[in-house]
């Protein structure tokens, strides 16, 4: 299972290193101290899961994954509490409190299952968040009217508005159920289940 750790800080880095060192399976692929350098490491590499902090220079971990075309499964590590629940919005397989110990932190491998594409797909009655400025919406993906390919942003067309989100379109149709929406010309519309 490849993992890549991502904390600003060196020693939280080096701390969470060692203790995978004792989780079976797992292989620690990649170290990033920022957004910028996960991003292209976890672009290239394709881990299975992500240990994330929340709070780094130049975005937060919520960022980095609005920004992310491949989605790993992401185990927060934060030394802050208050985020919690918004890490479960963005489907967080959990949520560790600094500092972090090995039975915690093999608790929480033990929750990692293999997930295929199909297997990440979203359910209609699920929710997703966005980002847009200074805006957040949390949408059920059956409220989207389509979505809107815009260079690397998607515009996300709802009843009441139209959001957009740094994804591109093929990295969000990825995530789609094939049944509930059509391509086509840079767009992805909804198929109303009467029609």
């Amino acid at each position: 299972m490849k993992v890549v750790v991502v904390d600003d800080s060196r020693l939280a880095r080096l701390e969470l290193t060692e203790q995978l060192s004792h989780i079976s399976g797992a292989s620690l692929v990649a170290e990033a101290a920022n957004i910028s350098q996960a991003k292209q490491q976890i672009e290239t590499l394709k881990p299975d899961v992500v240990l994330l902090d929340i709070n780094m220079p130049g975005g937060d971990g919520f960022t980095l994954q609005e920004q992310l075309d491949y989605l790993p499964q992401v185990i927060f590590v934060t030394a802050y509490d208050h985020y919690a629940v918004k890490s479960f919005e963005f489907n967080a397989l959990d949520y560790l409190l600094k500092p972090v110990t090995l039975p915690r932190l093999q608790a929480a491998f033990d929750k990692l299952q293999p997930v295929s594409q199909n297997e990440q797909k979203l359910a209609l009655h699920q929710q997703f968040f966005i980002k847009d400025g200074d805006h957040c919406f949390f949408v059920k993906l059956a409220e989207v009217i389509c979505f809107e390919a815009m260079g690397n942003y998607t515009r996300v067309h709802l009843a009441q508005a139209s959001p957009a989100t740094y994804r591109s379109i093929g990295a969000i149709a990825q995530r789609l159920p094939a049944d509930c929406f059509f391509s086509g010309k840079q767009k992805l519309d909804y198929k109303h289940p009467l029609y």
